[in-house]
């Protein structure tokens, strides 16, 4: 279920998706003749249709927005970590020669608060 490995969802598509399934079902088409027209279950059309009739209408099959656990570090933190990180270690008070990831785990708790798994840390400096 859902996209490959990597392969980022397309929410405005998503969305499209479900409003023209109420568009169609607005024509006159029958539940499973949307489903098919749109490559999708019968069953998720059913559930299109509940949201869209909801007290909130069309707004029920709006898009989520961003999927999955908000960052830790805002945009200002991720910009001055990269500035922190353009540093060496020793001009930081480290005693290493290059970053590591433990001193960097180290460093955005000592400099924001936040505690990352050190294992984590390659995807975090990969976005900045």
């Amino acid at each position: 279920m859902g996209n490959p490995r990597g392969v980022a969802r397309d929410f405005d598509a998503l969305e499209r998706r479900r409003l023209e399934a109420i568009r169609l079902l607005d024509q006159g088409l029958k539940q499973s003749e949307v489903a098919v027209r749109l490559k999708v279950a019968r069953q998720t059309v059913s559930r299109w249709v509940k949201a869209a009739r909801s007290g909130t209408g069309v707004l029920g099959l709006a898009k989520a927005g961003r999927a999955g656990r908000k960052p830790r570090l805002g945009e200002i933190e991720r910009r001055r970590l990269r500035e922190l990180l353009l540093r060496t270690p020793r001009e930081l008070g480290y005693d290493l020669p290059a970053w590591t990831g433990a001193a960097v785990v180290g460093l955005i708790q000592r400099e924001f608060g936040v505690t990352y798994h050190q294992g984590h840390i390659s995807k975090l400096l990969s976005s900045l």
